[in-house]
């Protein structure tokens, strides 16, 4: 009886290929983590030789002793900070999907409502915050958060969008409607998946600008109401509490790393089967 080739070898250049792209994505972790180690011990070095104040810089030790410290309280505010940015990352995709699907099915629906969303782009959100916080009133912050996080979130999604279901393949378009598909289907089995891509490229882009709309708009907000981060980075600076501050800051970074690595993923999972920029990732 012959046996099947499942219990065989995988070939030399699958190995190949294999081990490299193990190597790939070591190097790629191992090199920024000795990066960050030397940095951090040449600012210790640095504050200490130079006995720089800490309340001008504070050495890294410092710094890692006050978030421990104060890590229920910058915790807490963490918890507030992620739950806006989230919110006003879901709406600005429900949000900018829909109205680009509608943009693909009325040409003269796009013309009229593309140019107030570029509008709503290009108008600073910290200019507009104190008309939003008046607007929604000073007892519902939370509201106004979130309305400004979604502004800055929101064009990402709705621009590569529309760019990504206009850049279906004529022909297969074409196929369609030969076929008589009605403009669902067609939307459905062509455009979608063409504009993926554009999607999961401008979802990583809205994912950072919602954390930064929010940050703005805790600092715009300049209350005890909204107890995000930026409201602890705020007391904490009035107080002269650098060490917290840059805790604070320190957990800001490692939340937009984390929003950026989480969509990066869904990208790679997503794509790596069919799509070019997903075999070039160092995720994969």
């Amino acid at each position: 009886m012959i046996r099947g080739n499942q219990g065989a070898e995988k070939p030399m250049w699958r190995q190949a290929a294999e081990t490299d792209g193990r190597g790939r994505r070591i190097l790629a972790i191992a090199m920024p983590v000795l990066a960050g180690l030397f940095a951090l011990a040449g600012w210790e070095l640095a504050v200490a030789i130079a006995q720089i104040p800490p309340f001008v810089l504070p050495a890294p030790s410092a710094i890692g002793a006050a978030l421990v410290a104060d890590f229920p309280s910058l915790a807490a505010s963490l918890w507030q900070t992620v739950r806006i940015t989230g919110q006003a990352f879901v709406l600005a995709v429900v949000s900018g999907v829909g109205l680009s699907l509608l943009f693909s099915q009325s040409r003269v629906i796009e013309m009229t409502l593309f140019p107030f969303a570029v509008i709503l782009q290009v108008t600073p959100i910290i200019a507009i915050a104190p008309l939003i916080l008046i607007w929604v009133g000073f007892d519902h912050a939370d509201r106004a958060l979130l309305i400004m996080a979604w502004v800055a979130a929101f064009f990402p999604i709705l621009s590569n969008m529309t760019l990504g279901l206009r850049s279906a393949d004529p022909n297969l378009l074409a196929l369609m409607r030969l076929y008589g598909a009605s403009r669902v289907q067609t939307a459905r089995f062509v455009q979608l998946p063409a504009a993926l891509p554009f999607l999961l490229s401008g979802m990583k882009i809205s994912g950072g600008l919602a954390l930064i709309g929010t940050v703005v708009a805790e600092f715009v907000a300049g209350s005890g109401a909204s107890t995000g981060l930026a409201w602890r980075i705020m007391e904490a600076g009035n107080r002269l509490e650098i060490p917290r501050m840059f805790a604070a800051l320190i957990l800001l970074s490692l939340l937009g790393i984390a929003i950026f690595f989480l969509l990066s993923l869904l990208e790679t999972l997503l794509l790596r089967r069919w799509h070019d920029s997903a075999r070039q990732s160092v995720l994969r």
